[in-house]
């Protein structure tokens, strides 16, 4: 009813090299948000995405590490999009969505709502600071709920694509990706890192991509530490410099439910992240750090409603 200007605001990566500056938007008055958020159902609905090479969160990772063993010759290297949603590059994704929606043999009279939705969408890249107009001059709206959809529905393209003579070329043994962030088994002997992040950041004028090496046998992934052994890999968790112990303290006035639902999570992460057992111990050592650290009970409720 009374829409206003999204808001921007920058979180501080302290954690990383430079220090860069993540820009969170707040969309939620955004003029077109409702409309934005009737898009992502509608195509959710339409598109029937394949997902092929996507994976859902940490423990579909694992699932996949663990039915690709990672032989000694064989090197893992996440690839990170730089700027993923003021690069991908509207007009083209407005002709992908039309190709996906004449695929669905959805009507004509549909697919020409659907796509001036689009078109109202990716027109809203503008927001406020200090009581400033900024318009974003790229890409997708930051924080708007299509922004996610329309982005993987280009990027599932590019891969549909350019990834199979990519494998071939630089003999691919593994890739995944979650969201933007892309991890390749490489078989090292044939191909390098450099080779392939150099043909990865032509696939398209607006994608750019770096890599991370390992420090010496391990690198971090989502939320794991992977250590390369002669043999496999080992999983840990991983945890930022920047993490501290503070979760809300059992002393507090919020409701038991909350309290315990980072407790919650991270038993259930202990006991679905196949760790080996000094991993498991470093880390239920931890967790039990950190419930002492926040008055917490020494003896924790099967039911942590009750």
């Amino acid at each position: 009813m009374n829409p206003s200007a999204p808001s921007i605001k920058g979180l501080i990566k302290i954690h990383k090299q430079d220090q860069p500056i993540r820009p969170v938007v707040n969309w939620r008055n955004a003029p077109a948000y409702l409309l934005s958020k009737l898009f992502t159902s509608k195509m959710n609905h339409l598109s029937h995405l394949p997902y092929v090479f996507n994976i859902k969160n940490t423990h579909d990772l694992i699932q996949n590490l663990n039915d690709n063993p990672m032989l000694p010759h064989y090197t893992p290297v996440p690839l990170d999009n730089t700027n993923f949603y003021s690069n991908i590059p509207v007009t083209k994704t407005k002709i992908i969505l039309t190709n996906i929606l004449k695929h669905e043999l959805v009507n004509s009279q549909t697919q020409q709502e659907i796509l001036r939705w689009y078109d109202v969408i990716t027109k809203q890249i503008y927001f406020s600071h200090n009581k400033n107009i900024i318009i974003q001059q790229h890409g997708l709206a930051t924080g708007a709920p299509s922004s996610g959809l329309t982005a993987e529905i280009f990027l599932q393209h590019v891969e549909h694509l350019h990834l199979a003579h990519l494998t071939h070329k630089h003999h691919i043994i593994n890739y995944c990706r979650y969201v933007d962030d892309i991890f390749l088994v490489l078989y090292s002997t044939r191909t390098g890192i450099q080779s392939i992040l150099k043909d990865f950041n032509v696939l398209h004028p607006k994608l750019q991509f770096t890599a991370e090496t390992e420090k010496g046998h391990d690198l971090n992934y989502l939320d794991i530490a992977i250590q390369r052994t002669p043999t496999n890999i080992r999983n840990a968790i991983y945890r930022k410099p920047t993490f501290t112990h503070i979760i809300i303290p059992y002393n507090s006035s919020h409701p038991t439910h909350y309290k315990y639902a980072a407790i919650r999570f991270m038993f259930h992460r202990l006991n679905s992240y196949n760790l080996q057992h000094e991993e498991y111990q470093h880390e239920l050592k931890i967790i039990h750090n950190i419930l002492q650290n926040n008055s917490f009970p020494h003896e924790i409720p099967q039911n942590p409603y009750s």
